[in-house]
């Protein structure tokens, strides 16, 4: 197999190439990857792939839509240029398919993984994530991690109209669904490798429990992190939140992931250094990885970001801002739970929270386990059993979940305004 040549420092044709490892037809996780949980309908004339068929159910749900005003890591921000989550998962899937292609691994199956990866995450970003995390422990006795989440978003929630303009759940294939929930980019490990066994998905308790089961997933997890840490630093940057001696500092490791002095520190010069060094060091011996040396940069950059930028004392406001919205929101739409009786408590409160509470009453006709002659377009799973309160508090964490940060900010804003 002759590999494009990327003007690396590594020989074109050699071991550095993955394409028999790849899930094309040949491989012998081909079947499992591209299983579904039921057959999609068929297609007359389709000349898609059934990873292709993934990239575009994606790109059509509104979960992914909903992305560019959810926050990555500074929140609603007024400068249109700073990252947000729509962005990020496109960063992700530029810089994954850059790798993949060089390696010889299937690039569709990335370019799925990496657009859906981060479609579960919940409003305000990580913050969010930790908030609705504290109200699933106390009300559920459960946890919450947006890998989790998104796996969920995808399997129960979002919905595509079907040829009849009846909805239908996503039904992704199981390699982009398992690349998915086994994408965190957050654990300090070099070498990835996938696992050989099958397992059912549902059953994964916590992030990092599993590798994922393809090469092609492992390349967007790590991928994931290069392209949040030099984008976050570059936002930082323009938004002026790190001082004359951290840059100072940023500026002595960035110099070690490229290797000799720069005039610049953005975010091109990260990308393009660790996605070089990822494609010089990874093969089918040493799994996906980084040298030694940048493995070692990649993570002091890390503890940079959190220590200057995540930990800011700049987000400490905002943050405690999007506490109260979402906690907030929670405790008002609790305060409605009647049984079977709770849609019409609802219905009579509309007035007062005419864009919280009709959009709510939406979410749950179309989830609930309800008789509603009117809502026979839904054909997609039902989820929660009105009569138990737990399935009412799992409804509202799920709705807020799936907010943008824009209107869980219009909804609060409708709660404290008369």
């Amino acid at each position: 197999m002759i590999i494009t040549d990327i003007k690396l420092k590594v020989p074109v044709m050699s071991e550095n190439c993955l394409q028999e490892v790849a899930v094309f037809e040949k491989n012998e996780k081909w079947k499992q990857c591209t299983s579904r949980l039921e057959p999609l309908p068929a297609r007359i004339k389709d000349i898609r792939s059934e990873f292709e068929r993934d990239i575009t159910r994606l790109l059509h749900c509104t979960a992914y839509r909903r992305l560019k005003h959810k926050t990555q890591v500074f929140f609603a921000p007024s400068n249109d240029h700073i990252c947000t989550r729509i962005e990020h998962v496109n960063y992700v899937a530029s810089i994954s398919h850059t790798i993949g292609k060089y390696l010889g691994l299937n690039t569709e199956l990335i370019n799925a993984i990496a657009l859906g990866h981060d479609l579960g995450h919940a409003p305000f970003g990580h913050l969010g994530e930790k908030i609705i995390r504290k109200i699933v422990k106390e009300e559920l006795n459960l946890t919450f991690w947006h890998e989790k989440n998104s796996l969920y978003f995808i399997d129960k929630i979002e919905t595509l109209e079907d040829h009849n303009g009846r909805h239908r759940n996503l039904n992704l294939t199981y390699g982009v669904r398992d690349g998915i929930i086994c994408h965190c980019g957050e654990i300090d490990e070099n070498a990835i490798f996938p696992r050989s066994e099958i397992i059912d998905l549902e059953t994964i308790n916590k992030p990092n429990e599993y590798s994922p089961y393809s090469w092609e997933a492992c390349v967007v997890k790590i991928s994931d992190k290069i392209a949040y840490l030099g984008k976050d630093i570059e936002d930082a940057i323009t938004l002026g939140i790190l001082s004359h001696n951290e840059l100072k500092e940023l500026s002595g490791i960035i110099r070690e992931i490229r290797g000799r002095d720069l005039n610049e520190i953005n975010n091109t010069t990260v990308i393009h250094s660790l996605s070089i060094d990822l494609c010089e060091n990874s093969t089918i011996k040493n799994g996906i990885k980084l040298s030694d040396s940048n493995f070692k940069a990649m993570n002091t950059l890390k503890k940079f970001n959190y220590e200057y930028i995540y930990l800011s004392g700049r987000l400490r406001y905002y943050q405690n801002y999007a506490e109260l919205i979402i906690e907030s929101i929670y405790n008002l739409l609790k305060e409605f739970y009647d049984k079977e009786n709770c849609i019409n408590i609802l219905k009579e409160q509309a007035l007062a929270y005419p864009l919280l509470i009709s959009n709510f009453i939406e979410w749950l006709l179309k989830f609930s386990i309800i008789p509603e002659e009117d809502y026979e377009q839904f054909n997609n799973c039902r989820i929660y059993d009105l009569s138990v309160e737990k399935d009412y508090s799992k409804a509202i964490i799920d709705f807020i979940a799936g907010m943008t940060d824009l209107f869980a900010k219009r909804a609060f804003e409708e709660i404290v305004s008369f």
